[in-house]
């Protein structure tokens, strides 16, 4: 007698088990008769390379991660190249007119990161300039000239601001142009002067007085220190204390 009439559900018991076994008589499955089944070998391969897939990818992020973070935004060889080329423009005779947006400037030191620090200073704050040295501000002052002379940098990991708060009142922030070298002095700490991205009035000619006529040169230095997109700006204010004529 069939105790279930699904196929999968049924055994055949021995002959000597029971008189209704030795019947040929078929009992229902428990689970301790139950045969086990094996593992497919496909769905073995598709679980294995689900899992290799899955390594694949938490290791591609990791590594997306970790070179963003190591890897500054600025390539150094280009920045070279870039202050290399200025050398050379200056040799020949001065164009005339405002600078394109792009085209190289001066070329900007400050000791307290090394002898060997130096980044040309490109007109305008794109993306182009950032990725190729440091950027001067639309309608700012030009170097060594009466206003404010404002620039800014990327301060990622390896880029040329990412030690900007490390800078201390009195470091010297040195601009060279085809003409003079000009030396400015910090007047404020910037590892303690932090504003939003919306607070323009750090590139006034004036900072924060935008009624005031401007008397004197200064210098600012901007930077988003962070390693994701942030809207928190590091601000560096200077004042200049010398000019070199070349």
């Amino acid at each position: 007698m069939l105790a279930d009439s699904a196929p999968g559900n049924l055994v055949l018991l021995s002959a000597g088990a029971t008189p209704e076994a030795s019947a040929g008589i078929l009992a229902p499955v428990t689970a301790e008769t139950a045969p086990r089944r094996a593992v497919r070998p496909r769905r073995r391969g598709l679980l294995v390379a689900g899992v290799l897939f899955l390594l694949l990818g938490v290791a591609g992020l990791t590594w997306s991660a970790w070179d963003l973070f190591r890897s500054p935004i600025v390539d150094p060889a280009v920045a070279a190249a870039r202050a290399s080329d200025l050398r050379q423009q200056w040799r020949a005779p001065a164009g005339e007119g405002r600078p394109r947006p792009g085209e190289a400037v001066a070329l900007l030191r400050i000791p307290a990161f090394g002898d060997g620090f130096e980044q040309p200073v490109l007109a305008g704050t794109d993306p182009g300039a950032l990725g190729e040295g440091v950027g001067w501000y639309d309608d700012t002052a030009a170097p060594g000239g009466v206003g404010n002379f404002a620039v800014a940098g990327h301060g990622g990991r390896g880029d040329p601001f990412s030690r900007m708060k490390e800078l201390e009142v009195g470091d010297a922030i040195v601009v060279e142009t085809r003409a003079a070298i000009y030396t400015y002095a910090l007047t404020h700490d910037p590892g303690e002067t932090t504003v939003l991205d919306t607070d323009t009035w750090v590139i006034q000619p004036v900072p924060g007085r935008p009624e005031t006529k401007p008397v004197e040169a200064l210098v600012t230095l901007t930077t988003g220190g962070d390693l994701f997109r942030s809207p928190r700006r590091t601000i560096a204010f200077g004042t200049l204390v010398n000019t070199q004529a070349k």
